[in-house]
């Protein structure tokens, strides 16, 4: 049995339009039950692969064509079990890949001019494909969706594998942190709602919105000219809505401020609940006399922790300002599968590493300033090492979270390879032999037993 390794990563890539400006004159690669894979198809997949900075490599098109045919077989049960995605779902999704083009070709006008076509077109091209791509997703989800593994199951997967072949797990940490945000007062906030404001001027005097948010915004939105696609109420925080809901198209808001610093915004259009609005941002920053008074704090509260006044865990829970972890006492989990433990190798940041390097379990290090590369902000953080696990050979004792997740996804995979195995079987599937460019083809063309539905 082949076992669909990867069937999820190959799935959230499908179905990406390319930028090419030219049509190719389609012919069908494959037939799938009632459904065809165009040459056209084909081709935009592996130029969004080569785009993405790959090789040209002829067998590469064998995988993407294997994912194509994965997609429409979900896509077909999908439909089967009335599994539906909604409208402003595939919206949404089109919207977030519009965006992503947008940024890559450098402005709306540029990714227009290079596609041949307005983006309101080549939107609409892309909504069937994005569609089926949504379906078949959820019918994946669905079909592993309650497949779990017991401590007998994870012993048994354990003991199945080879001793050689175990793998060797780098020194791992469990960590957390306390981060303080430095407070402006309204004096020290007031230089960057002037900024704002003289940024809305220019608009309302003549200059164009979008020139002036890619000039100047300190958004991820600014490379679109502040547009952030249709959303609904709840996408935003409270006082974001209360502006883009409150305005008609066509109508500036007044500066206005959130928790990422001031806003203002212009609502372009309205569709039912969703509104579509462009903005800019400017964000505020910690002046001197702030981060003065943020060490203040966070020095008191390091004092409380060493001198056991107060344990880690309750003044991260009173004091941090960090939402992610203050409600956990402060730990810190991986972003990659949510443990506790982390590999040292995951801390990027290197003023981070240097903190918590030279502790030992039980300490906390002394307030380190640290700006965040991904937002920018800057703030004073304590750490604190609860437990660090040497270098060491995968054990079922010590690495049973990690082991566990291994044995699900081993299972998974199985329940997947059982699920295509079935539905290859009774679903005419045909591949242009012009196009069977590898042995793994072959195991997907129909024997001639299964109708033509």
């Amino acid at each position: 049995m082949k076992k669909y390794i990867g069937l999820t990563v190959l799935l959230l890539t499908a179905v990406f339009s390319s930028f090419s400006q030219e049509r190719l004159v389609d012919r069908i690669v494959a037939t799938v039950g009632n459904s065809t894979i165009l040459q056209s198809d084909l081709e935009m997949q592996y130029a969004q692969a080569l785009a993405e900075g790959n090789k040209p490599d002829e067998a590469m098109k064998c995988a993407i064509l294997q994912q194509l045919l994965t997609q429409k077989l979900l896509a077909q049960q999908a439909v089967i079990d009335s599994i539906e995605v909604s409208e402003s779902q595939v919206d949404d999704e089109l919207n977030r890949r519009i965006r992503f083009m947008t940024q890559r070709a450098g402005g709306k006008e540029n990714l227009e001019s290079f596609l041949n076509r307005s983006l309101l077109q080549h939107k609409e091209e892309m909504r069937p494909g994005v569609a089926e791509l949504l379906k078949a997703q959820r019918m994946q989800q669905t079909i592993v969706s309650k497949i779990d593994v017991t401590p007998q199951e994870v012993k048994k997967y354990f003991e199945s594998l080879n001793a050689d072949s175990l793998p060797y797990f780098d020194t791992e940490i469990e960590y957390a942190q306390l981060i303080v945000n430095p407070i402006l007062t309204k004096e020290e906030k007031q230089i960057f709602k002037d900024k704002a404001e003289g940024y809305r001027q220019q608009i309302l005097n003549g200059s164009d919105f979008g020139t002036i948010a890619r000039l100047y915004s300190e958004d991820g939105s600014a490379p679109n000219g502040g547009d952030l696609g249709f959303a609904t109420r709840e996408s935003y925080v409270k006082e974001f809505s209360a502006q883009a809901f409150r305005l008609k198209e066509g109508e500036i808001s007044p500066v206005f401020e959130t928790q990422y610093g001031f806003h203002f915004l212009q609502v372009l259009n309205r569709r039912g609940e969703e509104v579509n609005v462009r903005h800019v941002l400017i964000k505020t920053k910690p002046t001197p006399t702030a981060l003065q008074r943020t060490k203040a704090k966070i020095d008191s509260i390091y004092d409380k922790v060493t001198t056991k006044k107060m344990n880690f865990n309750t003044a991260a829970s009173l004091y941090s300002d960090d939402n992610f972890t203050k409600y956990n006492g402060g730990v810190v989990t991986s972003e990659y599968d949510g443990s506790t433990l982390i590999p040292v190798t995951q801390l990027n940041d290197v003023t981070v590493f240097n903190a918590i390097d030279p502790l030992k379990a039980g300490e906390t290090s002394k307030p380190v300033l640290v700006t965040d590369k991904r937002t920018g902000e800057t703030s004073y953080v304590l750490y604190y090492l609860k437990s660090r696990i040497p270098p060491h050979k995968a054990s079922l004792e010590e690495d049973f979270a990690k082991i566990k997740e291994a044995a699900k996804q081993n299972k998974t995979n199985i329940k997947l390879s059982e699920w295509f195995e079935t539905r290859k079987n009774n679903t005419f599937i045909d591949v242009n032999p012009d196009f069977m460019t590898c042995q793994e083809l072959e195991d997907w063309v129909s024997t001639g037993k299964v109708a033509k539905n």
